[in-house]
């Protein structure tokens, strides 16, 4: 008979298996699985057909790839279901979409962490996604340091002191007095920018949504390719953004503590 700790590792192993499978939208084979996560392929396949007898994976017979199945998103949507102010957002990443031609985007903190948890995609042929449920490093993300401007200059210090400022690009902050020289300047402007600091060619402008416990919840964005969203461009769109952060504020009863 297993010990408890076997159980848990089990648990941590077949887990570990559904954020790799999370992670690539063509599905992956055992042994690329087994490869990734370290595991032997006969472990692997064993915890597979476990996760897929619940519905929380899928094996495609045809190409021998293995896929997330629909259980772990009716789990997933609990999340969002949780999270009062994902359906009323809808409408308004519409409206920023259209109004833009850019991706719109809803995002909030978790785990010092930037988790994208709505999207409106763009139209455009080429266009820029982080899909739903991933997750970037706080300080190089519009959505994550529009939250966190609202915060006091030492609680952002103690995150970046917990969470790091990782090198994503060769534009990413890399110190604490950069990341407090840029909050300053997104307090003054109204929106954050992302300028090509977590993903190169890319940029993403962003405001914060309040709560009415008078917290950023929440932050909407608008991102593109930067070729686009260019400097001309990035103060329209700015006003964009912060347009639809304060509406979607209004329609959920928020309050800005300085207001």
């Amino acid at each position: 008979m297993k010990s408890p700790k076997d159980g848990v590792q089990s648990v941590s192993r077949a887990l570990g298996l559904l954020q790799e499978l999370a992670r690539s939208d063509d599905g992956l084979r055992v042994s690329d699985l087994a490869r990734s996560t370290g595991l032997a392929v006969s472990t692997t396949h064993r915890l597979l057909t476990t996760l897929e007898q619940h519905g929380f994976t899928q094996f495609e017979t045809e190409t021998s790839l293995w896929h997330v199945g629909r259980e772990a998103f009716t789990v997933g949507s609990a999340f969002g279901r949780r999270r009062n102010y994902i359906a009323p957002a809808l409408p308004f990443l519409r409206r920023l979409r259209d109004a833009t031609r850019e991706t719109a985007n809803l995002g909030i903190l978790d785990d010092d962490q930037l988790i994208t948890v709505s999207q409106v995609e763009s139209r455009e042929i080429m266009r820029a996604i982080s899909p739903p449920g991933g997750r970037v490093p706080v300080f190089c993300s519009g959505m994550g340091k529009a939250i966190v401007s609202t915060w006091r200059d030492e609680d952002i210090l103690s995150l970046v002191t917990r969470a790091g400022l990782p090198r994503m690009t060769a534009k990413s902050l890399r110190n604490p007095d950069e990341v407090l020289k840029d909050i300053e300047k997104t307090r003054a402007r109204g929106y954050a920018l992302d300028d090509e600091e977590h993903v190169t060619g890319l940029r993403c402008v962003a405001a914060e949504v309040w709560s009415p416990q008078g917290e950023a919840v929440c932050a909407i964005s608008v991102s593109g390719l930067a070729a686009r969203l260019d400097a001309a461009r990035i103060d329209e769109i700015g006003k964009h953004v912060r347009k639809a952060a304060n509406d979607l504020t209004e329609r959920l009863g928020g309050t800005h503590p300085d207001l």
